[in-house]
C-alpha cells in the first residue's frame, strides 16, 4: 500500500527526518502489545528514540539539534503515532517543550543552555508535569497544590502531579508549584534522581496505556534557587504551534486503522461473498469517508503548520485556529478509527487485530486539551463579536 505521507515529504531534509521517525515507528509497533497490557513506556522504543538524536531535533542548529520546524514536528510525530500513539504523544511533549522554551526564551539563557546541551549530548528527556488531582488540567485555570517553601537558600517542594507522560524514563521534570514567598505559580527543574522523587504508579487508563501517564509525588524535594526556571506569565498566553503534536498524533492513529481496516477489507472473504468485502459498495462507502476525512484533516492540519512557519509575525493571531485544527482534526480521527472498526465488524472487538486499541487510544484526543467545549465557546464568542 502506498504509504500515504508521500505527499506530504517536500525536500530530501524531510525525507531524512522521516526515517528517523519510521524507525522509531517500526520498533514502538512491535512493543504495543506489551506496553499496552502493562501501561508501561518501551524502554526499548526509548533506547530507538535517543538513538536516533530524535530528543534533540527541536534545539536550534547552533545547541546541536535541527531546528525543526512545525510541519516537520507534525509530520514526524505522525509518523511515529502510526506505529504506536501513545509513544508519539509522550516523545512529542518533549520535542514540543524544547520548542516552546526555545521560541518564546521563557528561561534565562544560561538555564537553557545548560539542559540544552544535556539534551544535544546525551539526548536528555524532559516534560512539564502540570495537571494534579484537584486542580485537573492546568489548561482550565487552576492554582497548583504543589507548594514550594522558600528556606533560606533552598526551596522544598511538596506535592503530587498527575498525567505526568514518561514518567519512570524521563531524565528531568519542569514541575509547577505555587511559590509561596512570591505569591506565584512557578516552574522547577528537577532531575528524577533528586532526593524526595518517586513515581506512583497509578495509570489504569482504557487508553494511551503505553504513555505510561503514572503520577510524580515530590516529598520535600530540596532544590536550590536557580532551579525555578520559570514563573507563570500574566494575561493571555500566546499561542503555542507546537500543540498541534497532539492532533498529529491522533491523525497518526487514524492513518493505522485506515491502513489496516483496507488491508482487512481486501483480504476478508467471506463464504456468503464471491469477492472480499472490499468489493461490496457499503464497505467502499466506508473507506470513501475514510479517505475524505483524512485528506480534509491532514490539509487543514498541514496548512496552519505552513502558516505558523512561513508567517511568525502573525502567530499571536493564530490562537483559535490552532485549537480549531485541534478540534476538527481530533474529531475527524475518532471518526476514521470508527468507521475502520465498522469495516472490520464484530472482529475488530477482538484483541487479535489492532482496531480496538486504535479505538481505545483515539479517544483519549478529545480530553488533551484544549477540549472541544472550551474551543466552542472561543469560537463562538469571536463570532459574537463581529
Amino acid at each position: 500500500m502506498k504509504d500515504i505521507f508521500n505527499q506530504w515529504i517536500k525536500n530530501d531534509r524531510q525525507h531524512r527526518l522521516f526515517e528517523k521517525a519510521a524507525k522509531i515507528a517500526e520498533t514502538a509497533k512491535a512493543q504495543v502489545k506489551v506496553t499496552d497490557r502493562d501501561a508501561d513506556f518501551s524502554p526499548e522504543t526509548l533506547r530507538v528514540i535517543k538513538g536516533e538524536k530524535y530528543p534533540s531535533l527541536s534545539l536550534p542548529l547552533n545547541y546541536g539539534g535541527e531546528d525543526i520546524s512545525l510541519y516537520e514536528l507534525l509530520l514526524l510525530q505522525e509518523k511515529i503515532a502510526e506505529g504506536d500513539g501513545a509513544a508519539a504523544l509522550s516523545i512529542g511533549w518533549h520535542l514540543g517543550i524544547v520548542m516552546e522554551l526555545n521560541e518564546e526564551q521563557l528561561w534565562k539563557k544560561s538555564q537553557f543552555e545548560k539542559l540544552a546541551k544535556e539534551i544535544a549530548g546525551d539526548q536528555k528527556v524532559v516534560n512539564r508535569a502540570a495537571s494534579e488531582p484537584a486542580t485537573g488540567s492546568p489548561t482550565r485555570g487552576g492554582i497548583p497544590e504543589t507548594k514550594a517553601v522558600r528556606s533560606g537558600d533552598i526551596y522544598v517542594v511538596t506535592g503530587r502531579k498527575t498525567f505526568t507522560s514518561m514518567a519512570e524514563q524521563l531524565d528531568y521534570y519542569i514541575v509547577s508549584a505555587y511559590v509561596e514567598d512570591l505569591d506565584q505559580v512557578g516552574w522547577f527543574l528537577i532531575d528524577r534522581h533528586q532526593p524526595g522523587i518517586r513515581v506512583d504508579k497509578t495509570w489504569d487508563t482504557l487508553g494511551m496505556r503505553g504513555t505510561a501517564s503514572h503520577d510524580l509525588v515530590l516529598e520535600e524535594v530540596e532544590l536550590d534557587v536557580e532551579s525555578l526556571v520559570e514563573m507563570k506569565g500574566e494575561g493571555k498566553p500566546a499561542p503555542k504551534g507546537w500543540l498541534l503534536h497532539i492532533p498529529a498524533c491522533y491523525l497518526g492513529i487514524a492513518v493505522a486503522a485506515r491502513n489496516d481496516a483496507i488491508e482487512f477489507a481486501k483480504s476478508f472473504q467471506p463464504n456468503s461473498l464471491d469477492t472480499p468485502i472490499s468489493e461490496t459498495a457499503h464497505i467502499q462507502d466506508k473507506i470513501g469517508e475514510m479517505e475524505w476525512k483524512l485528506i480534509q484533516a491532514h490539509s487543514f492540519m498541514y496548512a496552519t503548520a505552513r502558516k505558523w512557519d512561513e508567517e511568525p509575525e502573525n502567530r499571536r493571531y493564530m490562537g483559535s485556529e490552532l485549537a480549531t485544527v485541534k478540534l476538527a482534526v481530533t474529531n475527524a480521527a475518532n471518526d476514521v478509527v470508527d468507521l475502520a472498526m465498522r469495516i472490520a465488524g464484530g472482529r475488530g472487538l477482538s484483541k487479535k487485530y489492532p482496531f480496538e486499541k486504535y479505538y481505545r487510544d483515539v479517544r483519549a484526543g478529545l480530553h488533551n486539551p484544549p477540549m472541544d467545549d472550551a474551543v466552542l465557546r472561543m469560537l463562538a464568542g469571536k463570532a459574537l463579536e463581529d
